[in-house]
């Protein structure tokens, strides 16, 4: 079944972009995707062809759509449903996200001790 238009909110979730419908909604109400530069409402309807910005942790990602679904399907699926247009330095910039140290203990450790706590926040600067 071909489908020619949908509304964002439900592609977003069937291509997993958002894990549920409702955070795509949310995301949409909150001013955080856009199409052809504006912001959009969860209701807005798409159809192939349209790039839509989605900010997600901070970071513009940016897609193609390829082929318009309203179920969620697998991931690879999914990515035969749109297009990932995202600058390469916007990616790189993700990854150097990504890789940054987060303080982390040794398997084994258990919780941190009132002490190890303070000297962990007077360490992060809290």
């Amino acid at each position: 079944m071909v489908i020619e238009k949908i509304r964002v909110d439900k592609w977003l979730w069937a291509v997993r972009i958002f894990k549920t419908r409702s955070l795509a909604s949310e995301m949409c109400e909150r001013e955080k995707v856009w199409i052809e530069g504006q912001h959009v409402k969860p209701s807005r309807e798409v159809k192939v062809g349209q790039k839509i910005k989605v900010r997600k942790d901070n970071i513009d990602w940016e897609y193609e759509i390829l082929k318009c679904i309203d179920k969620r399907v697998s991931a690879t699926v999914a990515n035969e449903c749109r297009k990932d247009i995202t600058p390469p330095e916007i990616i790189e910039r993700a990854k150097l996200i990504r890789s940054m140290w987060v303080p982390r203990r040794e398997p084994g450790e258990g919780r941190p001790t009132k002490k190890e706590r303070r000297d962990l926040d007077k360490f992060m600067d809290y």
